[in-house]
């Protein structure tokens, strides 16, 4: 089941804009322990990702012609107030979208889009964030993920386990959400399989708002969800083409080399082949490219995160090798115009 050796790149002249990944510096790690939630050892697997880390993934092989920046609570302003800590993230991932943007390292164009973070519990109050944010991008700042991921049982998302749950549905942070639309920003949603009934009723709040799902959302087979992730399958398919339905969401096909999805074969040690990848994954991007339609669909890395469960090049082998059978047209969405699409790049 290992991928003993380096795998030959398949398709690689196919342009891919990784539409999801982060960048962060974090030395400082407490020991691992043992009985540790296993999303724990993903920042102890690369504590540092900077634009040297992100440049050898992108060429190990593939085509990644550019990416998106996805927040991640990196370098934030230590001296600014609470409100305004964000716009430091979003003020250096601009200076490494500067350096790659210069063409020192070739055409490789490093955070072409950024999502920033920004508290929508402020209501009203956030539009100065999102203005700061936008001045901060230069013309690079496409919108926020302000993560809403909560379940009940905190063994799920372990150091994760830290947003209340029904933020989707608070009046207050709907009230935040209400600012994004008439700035032109875009929203990530990262959240749990279970919570896709909220943000199917936020969708329909908001109709106009530009929203992309992170992770397929984010199936669950550890914790209370343990030994129930065929179970709840049907589930996840029916929200997905409810979810579907409304015109302005997108999803982005990946996030499923983390562990929150407990596949067989992906503990964080084992590195399975491409092939075995697709196979674990297929069921669910073919359910999403079949409920939003390629040109709704963008397959993306989330590194470092991802790496977890197998590394750059043999993620991107396994995209493609699920999507083997589309035509030219939809590989070109699902790669990259959708992405470019969504983001404005």
């Amino acid at each position: 089941m290992n991928a003993n050796a380096a795998e030959a790149i398949l398709e690689p002249d196919l342009p891919i804009i990784d539409p999801h990944h982060h960048l962060w510096d974090r030395p400082s790690l407490p020991p691992a322990r043992e009985g540790g939630h296993a999303f724990e050892d993903v920042v102890r697997l690369t504590p540092r990702y900077l634009l040297d880390q992100l440049r050898a993934d992108a060429g190990s092989g593939h085509n990644v012609v550019g990416t998106v920046y996805v927040q991640c609570g990196a370098f934030y302003r230590a001296d600014a107030e609470a409100a305004l800590a964000p716009v430091g993230e979003v003020e250096f991932v601009n200076g490494v979208a500067a350096m790659s943007a210069s063409g020192i390292y070739g055409p490789f164009r490093a955070c072409a889009g950024i999502v920033g973070h920004a508290d929508l519990l402020l209501g009203d109050g956030v539009t100065r964030v999102l203005e700061a944010e936008v001045a901060a991008g230069n013309g690079r700042f496409r919108g926020i993920r302000h993560m809403v991921a909560s379940d009940p049982d905190p063994a799920v998302l372990g150091p994760m386990a830290h947003t209340p749950g029904g933020l989707m549905t608070d009046g207050r942070y709907r009230e935040g959400f209400a600012r994004l639309a008439p700035l032109g920003l875009t929203f990530d949603a990262w959240l749990l399989e279970p919570q896709l009934p909220e943000l199917i009723a936020l969708t329909r709040a908001f109709p106009d708002q530009d929203i992309v799902l992170d992770h397929v959302g984010t199936p669950l087979g550890i914790g209370a969800y343990s030994g129930r992730l065929a179970e709840r399958f049907d589930v996840w398919a029916a929200n997905i083409r409810a979810l579907a339905k409304s015109p302005k969401v997108t999803v982005k096909l990946g996030g499923l080399a983390m562990p929150f999805a407990g596949f067989p074969g992906l503990d964080g040690k084992a590195r399975p082949t491409s092939q075995t990848l697709a196979d674990l994954w297929r069921p669910y991007i073919e359910t999403c490219i079949e409920a939003f339609g390629a040109d709704r669909c963008m397959f993306e890395s989330n590194f470092p995160v991802d790496r977890w469960g197998c590394d750059y090049a043999t993620l991107w082998n396994a995209f493609k090798r699920i999507a083997a059978g589309a035509s030219d047209s939809e590989k070109a969405d699902l790669f990259a115009g959708t992405a470019r699409r969504f983001y404005s790049l």
